[in-house]
């Protein structure tokens, strides 16, 4: 029988008593290629046990992602942005200004082996980090991320409602280390989404918090992450930017 996502356990504590996981949060605009170096370093460590784990809170200047299932077709614009090919799981996304991008930097040899369930988590972090400006996000069993209805647009053919995509999620694992990980739209350009079909999704939009009317700004998001994330993956220290 197959396994629905809401049946997994969200929660993805660590087993045994560890540190606190490192918590990061990036000043400005994180260049890619730095960001990538970064955690293929940092990933490594953790790997040899001579660095803790880490949440890593950047944004990016406009740019496109390219991840391992990428389809040619799917970039609409390609000289619009840099375009970055990424070991990273999943299809074409876009970052930018206004949208919070988490770098996920977990063992999960201390946690649990167990890529569906680390997935499952990460969607109920975003999604208890939306609840908490009461927004409902919801996860789809046939496509990745987190989805909000759209109940004042019109319907789609199928006479399903319309929704729109919130949050995206990507990541690699490499000897049960994991790195990339998810992005929230606070409140990025959204025109930004046209030069690509985000995750090869298509029929479906693309929003943000401030879309949705919420005047949430980064830090406002930044607490409800910390907060969230608590609760699904343990306890965290805050560190200072260097």
């Amino acid at each position: 029988m197959k396994t629905n996502r809401d049946d997994l356990v969200p929660a993805f504590l660590p087993q045994s008593e560890s540190s606190p996981v490192e918590w990061l949060v990036a000043d400005g605009l994180t260049d890619y290629d730095a960001a990538l170096a970064f955690m293929e370093e940092r990933v490594a460590a953790i790997r040899d046990g001579t660095a803790r784990e880490l949440v890593w809170l950047v944004e990016h200047p406009p740019l496109y992602t390219a991840g391992t299932s990428a389809k040619a077709d799917d970039l609409l614009a390609a000289d619009r942005f840099p375009v970055h090919a990424t070991g990273r799981g999943g299809e074409y996304t876009y970052h930018g200004p206004g949208q919070r991008v988490a770098y996920v930097m977990l063992d999960l040899k201390r946690r649990r082996e167990d890529i569906r369930a680390f997935v499952t988590a990460l969607e109920q972090w975003i999604i208890s980090t939306l609840a908490s400006f009461n927004v409902k996000g919801e996860r789809r069993e046939d496509r990745v991320g987190v989805w909000v209805t759209r109940p004042e647009r019109p319907a789609l053919p199928d006479g399903s409602p319309a929704e729109d995509k919130i949050a995206a999620i990507g990541i690699r694992l490499r000897k049960w280390v994991s790195f990339h990980g998810i992005s929230i739209n606070v409140e990025p350009e959204l025109a930004h989404f046209d030069g690509i079909v985000p995750c090869g999704v298509r029929g479906h939009g693309v929003t943000s918090l401030v879309d949705l009317g919420l005047p949430i700004d980064m830090h406002d998001l930044d607490l409800a992450l910390l907060a969230s994330f608590e609760d699904v993956f343990g306890a965290v220290e805050r560190q200072s930017a260097p």
